[in-house]
């Protein structure tokens, strides 16, 4: 029997790394983000096994609208929300609000919302949830109140949502990635290319194919298994020591 992943954010990084991966693996593959063009062009590498929707996780009508796709794409067996936003590395007192609130209804309440949404598919097909929170949800470190409080939010949620679920067969993981080299690290950089090169420049982080592996991995556990949270790193990154403001 085919199975189905609905990936949120297959419009780079991650998400369409996974696209790929799962397609590769046999599966069918939705594939969600903001921009039509970057889908109808995975659309076309990928094939008939993917189908592509535009929607906006910030829009909440259309992301509970992804509960009511017909079969075969509505039989969903696999919730991978990978969608998210950041605002600049900036202390909280400096960030526009409006962007503030463009990460929160997209990380929280978008989140929330679709995986509320599927619930009742997931629990009939005993399917499995993976929530992508971050290193950042554990680790605090300055300008990262926002982001950090969301990735804290999804880590929190996932964990709770397990207890919920308890007895019903459906599997929910926290990933908690380190760094990783997507597009992304451009915009937590303010679009400054030469910031987001230099965040790298000397060390090896992680790639979108490691995390296309690690969650193709995690969905062909045996069903009895659940991974409740994985915090991943590069070799290249460890922990800072405590920040210490002397008089004088």
């Amino acid at each position: 029997m085919t199975k189905t992943i609905l990936i949120t954010g297959a419009t780079a990084g991650f998400g369409r790394a996974t696209a790929r991966r799962f397609a590769q693996g046999g599966w069918q593959v939705i594939g969600t983000g903001r921009r039509a063009e970057r889908l109808r062009e995975l659309s076309e590498e990928i094939g008939d096994a993917f189908l592509p929707l535009e929607v906006d996780m910030q829009d909440r009508e259309g992301v509970e609208s992804l509960a009511r796709l017909s079969p075969p794409w509505g039989d969903i067996d696999l919730l991978l929300n990978n969608a998210g936003l950041a605002p600049p590395t900036t202390p909280l007192a400096d960030t526009d609000w409006d962007r503030i609130d463009q990460v929160i209804e997209t990380n929280v309440t978008g989140l929330v919302a679709l995986t509320r949404a599927l619930l009742p598919k997931l629990v009939e097909r005993r399917g499995q949830i993976i929530n992508l929170s971050s290193v950042a949800a554990n680790y605090p470190y300055k300008g990262g109140a926002v982001y950090a409080g969301t990735k804290a939010f999804v880590r929190q949620f996932s964990l709770d949502l397990r207890c919920d679920l308890a007895g019903t067969g459906v599997r929910v993981t926290s990933v908690e990635p380190g760094m990783a080299e997507t597009e992304f690290t451009l915009v937590r950089t303010g679009g400054d290319q030469e910031a987001s090169d230099k965040l790298y420049s000397g060390m090896n982080p992680m790639t979108p194919e490691d995390h296309a592996d690690l969650f193709w991995w995690l969905a062909n556990l045996p069903p009895h298994l659940n991974i409740n949270s994985i915090e991943l790193m590069p070799v290249t990154q460890s922990w800072a020591g405590f920040s210490i403001e002397r008089e004088g």
